[in-house]
């Protein structure tokens, strides 16, 4: 499947290299509690939601829509949304779902994260897809999303018959993994000495 997503580079020469490092990256696990728990719960989510993805996504894009000041970033500069952009995100959006579950956070997790940050800011935004929109994601609202797609996910991670504590143990990693990913996608927002 990840191999026909058009725009999808994770294991392309094409994405962007981060300048991050695992070190760097050990010490941000640290910072988020991060643990091989969250590893194995990350793993059992992914199973989880691997054919609930779609769902996650209506409820997802279904939020965007109802917030005018978020569908923005999928218009053109006069406030018309793009369908097709929209459409095509779609896919790539859905295997980020699972790649976050189900990927090892190593260089090429790295790297792809580095590239899905540029992806919100000037350097490369509408590129990927050769759009007409504005031309950056405000850093404000990609931090601010942490929120409605961590909250959001619970009732997915409680569909298939798993203890209470199996839920919060998907639903706490999955936390973990947004809040790590976004932080690395600030990085491109950022000056190198600030970040």
């Amino acid at each position: 499947m990840s191999a026909s997503i058009p725009g999808y580079t994770y294991e392309s020469s094409e994405k962007a290299t981060s300048p991050v490092g695992a070190g760097d990256l050990d010490k941000l696990k640290a910072t988020v509690m991060f643990t091989e728990d969250d590893e194995q719960a990350l793993r059992l989510a992914g199973d989880v939601l691997e054919d609930q993805v779609e769902d996650v996504l209506d409820v997802w894009y279904g939020f965007v829509a109802d917030h005018p000041h978020l569908v923005a970033y999928f218009s053109t500069p006069e406030g018309e949304p793009i369908q097709e952009y929209l459409d095509r995100v779609r896919p790539r959006f859905s295997q980020w779902i699972l790649d976050t579950c189900r990927r090892p956070y190593d260089q090429t997790w790295l790297d792809y994260q580095e590239e899905i940050g540029l992806r919100h800011t000037p350097e490369k935004k509408n590129t990927t897809d050769d759009v007409n929109s504005v031309n950056n994601i405000s850093l404000r609202y990609v931090i601010a999303f942490i929120y409605p797609i961590t909250a959001t996910m619970r009732d997915f991670l409680g569909k298939k018959g798993h203890s209470a504590e199996q839920v919060e143990a998907m639903h706490q990693a999955w936390f973990k993994a947004v809040t790590l990913t976004v932080t690395l996608w600030s990085r491109p927002y950022v000056r190198n000495d600030l970040w």
